[in-house]
């Protein structure tokens, strides 16, 4: 299943790499039909493969954070944090690759309080610096009984961000919410005592991983 956030980009690319490879099979010349059926090919499959929307299972834990990307886990820390949770807490940051499943999903039950949009330059999204520098969505969910905020971040080849949501709109864990296109990164901010779950470098699954549990 394609993603519907990602149809207005992936109908055309797929209508194009179709035409490519039809033109392919009707050219004459056999190096020139070979380079144009493998690159329409690909194209196709890439998309594909980058738009795909697998269903998710999402675990319930009782004050658990559930991945809201796939990918690799490039940052555990702690920072000061002032725009939403106001002050200490731990950050796990998700690298997304071209090849990963780029919907976000909510990591957590609540009501979205906060949400600003940073215009911001392309840094490559796997440097830290990119969650300062790069555009970037900033959404802040209030369980009840701890805040949490995470941010969408581009990347070098990620240049829209789709996120349709408002603050008043009720989050659910694991439910789709938007994406980020061609590669990017998220992090999440939590309480300072969450109880993290992963690991540097380990991979990590939308709407399945628990990413950390915060004691209710």
């Amino acid at each position: 299943m394609l993603t519907k956030y990602g149809l207005d980009v992936a109908i055309p690319i797929l209508i194009i790499a179709l035409a490519v490879v039809l033109i392919g099979l009707f050219t004459s010349n056999l190096p020139v039909r070979i380079i144009l059926i493998v690159l329409g090919a690909s194209a196709f499959l890439f998309t594909l493969n980058f738009f795909r929307d697998p269903d998710r299972t999402t675990p319930t834990v009782e004050g658990g954070i559930i991945s809201p990307a796939d990918g690799k886990i490039v940052n555990i820390s702690e920072v000061e944090e002032t725009e939403y949770l106001g002050g200490k807490a731990k950050q796990v940051c998700i690298f997304m690759s071209p090849l990963n499943v780029h919907v976000n999903r909510y990591p957590v039950n609540g009501t979205v309080e906060y949400f600003r949009y940073v215009e911001g330059q392309f840094v490559p999204a796997f440097e830290d610096k990119s969650s300062d520098l790069n555009e970037r969505t900033h959404i802040g969910i209030n369980t009840g009984n701890f805040k949490l905020l995470f941010k969408q971040i581009a990347g070098f080849v990620a240049r829209r961000i789709v996120c349709p949501i408002e603050v008043g709109d009720s989050a659910i864990a694991g439910e789709r919410f938007g994406m980020i296109k061609f590669g990017s990164r998220v992090d999440v901010l939590m309480p300072l005592d969450a109880d993290v779950q992963v690991k540097m470098d380990q991979e990590v699954v939308a709407g399945e991983t628990v990413l950390a549990v915060v004691k209710q």
